[in-house]
């Protein structure tokens, strides 16, 4: 079984997160609203309800939602 389509990468030291959508990179990400907005943009108009179903999305190397560097 294939991952989520959607990886949420770990926060970058200087803020913000790498969004990739099928190993293609969409963007970064500094807070949901951007996320979502990536997610549009590739096709999918439903985003706010995707975000947090890990069938759709992964995020990795920090907490769901975690826009800043640790």
């Amino acid at each position: 079984m294939e991952g989520a389509p959607i990886v949420v990468h770990r926060p970058s030291p200087s803020g913000g997160r790498r969004v990739t959508v099928r190993g293609q990179i969409v963007g970064l990400a500094h807070d949901d609203r951007d996320l979502v907005e990536f997610l549009r943009r590739a096709g999918l108009p439903d985003a706010w309800d995707l975000i947090d179903d890990p069938t759709w999305v992964e995020w990795r190397g920090g907490r769901a939602h975690e826009w800043d560097a640790a």
